[in-house]
């Protein structure tokens, strides 16, 4: 038994013991969502320390839940899979969120505003299907941030690819969208949609691609399901 443990034979809190610790589930949610390396984890997770982040990294290796892999031709670059273990974490992870998006007050999860993971979210779900076939790029500002962090750039390459800049790509901009960051992690999470807050939100640029915004938007997985605290008191 490791230090923390709770002594039970129990497989939930066998379980606790591995993926409960602080940013662990956090974590297996990137992993699950497909990032892979280090940096692209770090993104998704811009709170979580790299020191803490490569223990949990190396906790989830000796649980079986990862697999460490070289990447050819980059010397001392790693990726991090899923193993079959992992893979089963799947359906936990997305059970936990459909949770959150049901039962945890949304005012309360709104009080967490993180504008470099709300846009990393953005550039992961959004969909180019409705966009022009050709480079597209949308600036978000968010004016209430500092100068240093309130401008961000979404990238969409005609083949598909999304890059997220934070810092001018040098490219021309389609589109501006300037708007508080309450408001878009409202619209993200599915509380909102661009048509019913379409009174915080400045559009400069493409009608086209301002129009199409809310099927482009990449909106939180779980933002179909309808929060029911109200119904539960």
């Amino acid at each position: 038994m490791t230090q923390g443990s709770y002594y039970q034979f129990c497989p939930v809190a066998m379980a606790a013991e591995v993926l409960c610790k602080r940013w662990t589930m956090v974590l297996v949610r990137e992993l699950v969502a497909g990032s892979t390396r280090f940096n692209d984890l770090k993104r998704g997770v811009p709170r979580m320390s790299p020191t803490l982040l490569s223990q949990r990294l190396k906790e989830l290796e000796a649980a079986g839940v990862v697999v460490r892999v070289p990447v050819p031709g980059e010397p001392g670059i790693n990726e991090y899979h899923l193993t079959p273990a992992g893979e089963d974490l799947l359906p936990v992870v997305k059970s936990l969120g459909v949770w959150g998006q049901r039962w945890v007050e949304s005012n309360l999860s709104l009080r967490n505003l993180d504008a470099s993971l709300l846009m990393w979210d953005m550039r992961r779900n959004l969909d180019p299907t409705p966009l022009p076939k050709r480079r597209v790029v949308v600036k978000f500002h968010y004016p209430e941030l500092p100068s240093t962090r309130c401008n961000f750039w979404l990238v969409v390459e005609p083949a598909g690819s999304v890059d997220l800049c934070a810092t001018d790509p040098g490219f021309d901009i389609d589109l501006y969208v300037t708007t508080d960051l309450r408001t878009m992690t409202t619209i993200w999470m599915g509380l909102a949609t661009v048509e019913q807050a379409q009174e915080q939100i400045d559009f400069d640029g493409s009608r086209q691609i301002a129009r199409s915004m809310q099927q482009w938007l990449g909106l939180s997985i779980f933002a179909s399901e309808k929060n029911l605290v109200a119904h539960a008191r």
